[in-house]
């Protein structure tokens, strides 16, 4: 399990918290990096694995006008990958556990590509990512890149129940920035998922997931900076590898 703010285990807001170099950050209450996980709502936990598994897995369903062509496109961008990790997953070959890692690297290879891990961790750290060495900040979003990818993995192969995804549309933020809305549907509840994109050398990448208002990114932020105000870069790097260490070690 990641890391969990108690915003969203209580469902409690918090004012603005005015720390961090985004506008609408809410200051939650947070509980400390640790070496053992952070128990939060079950329901919660699935809109999250759900959000991660939408976008890795599940055949999209474009509806509404989104207003411009697909080709070059947030959408289409993350119509490839989508639907080369549901091939993925709906091979009999990885049925067999002696093929799960093989399945797992693989998909690995596109998250990473279509994941910009290095823009989520400046985001992540925020002001904070300027007192990071470059050593450093290499080593942060490697860490930080391994821990989330470990973190959601193993419920990416093993809770996709053939949920419905529905894109609503894509909205462009700023020039080379564009949101693209979504939700997952279930049978008793849609879950609204936001995806925020950025242009990159001709492709556009994800840098945050926000899930039924609840920013991923704005989430890790305030723990980082609780941390960071007492402990130094390499130490919060240290807390990071050593979770994705228990993580690997399970």
């Amino acid at each position: 399990m990641g890391i969990i703010c108690c915003k969203i285990a209580s469902g409690i807001a918090a004012p603005q918290c005015g720390n961090c170099d985004e506008d609408h950050c809410p200051s939650f209450h947070i509980h400390h990096l640790t070496y053992r996980s952070v128990f939060m709502s079950t329901t919660r936990i699935r809109c999250y694995t759900l959000g991660i598994i939408m976008l890795l897995v599940l055949t999209p369903v474009l509806t509404g006008q989104v207003g411009i062509s697909l080709a070059a496109s947030p959408l289409e961008d993350l119509k490839i990958p989508i639907e080369t990790v549901l091939s993925l997953l709906k091979d009999p070959v990885y049925k067999n556990p002696d093929q799960r890692q093989q399945q797992r690297d693989k998909i690995l290879v596109i998250t990473r590509k279509l994941f910009d891990f290095t823009e989520m961790s400046k985001r992540a750290l925020a002001r904070n990512w300027k007192s990071f060495s470059s050593l450093e900040q290499q080593q942060f979003a490697d860490v930080f890149a391994d821990h989330l990818s470990n973190s959601y993995m193993d419920k990416i192969q093993g809770e996709y129940k053939d949920e419905t995804i529905i894109f609503l549309n894509q909205e462009t933020v700023s020039d080379g920035k564009s949101l693209v809305k979504t939700k997952i549907q279930r049978q008793t509840k849609d879950i609204p998922v936001d995806y925020s994109m950025y242009s990159i050398d001709n492709q556009w990448r994800v840098y945050d997931v926000n899930i039924e208002g609840v920013s991923l990114i704005k989430n890790y932020r305030t723990q980082f900076d609780q941390i960071l105000a007492k402990e130094s870069p390499a130490q919060l790097i240290e807390r990071l590898k050593k979770k994705v260490e228990v993580k690997i070690g399970n």
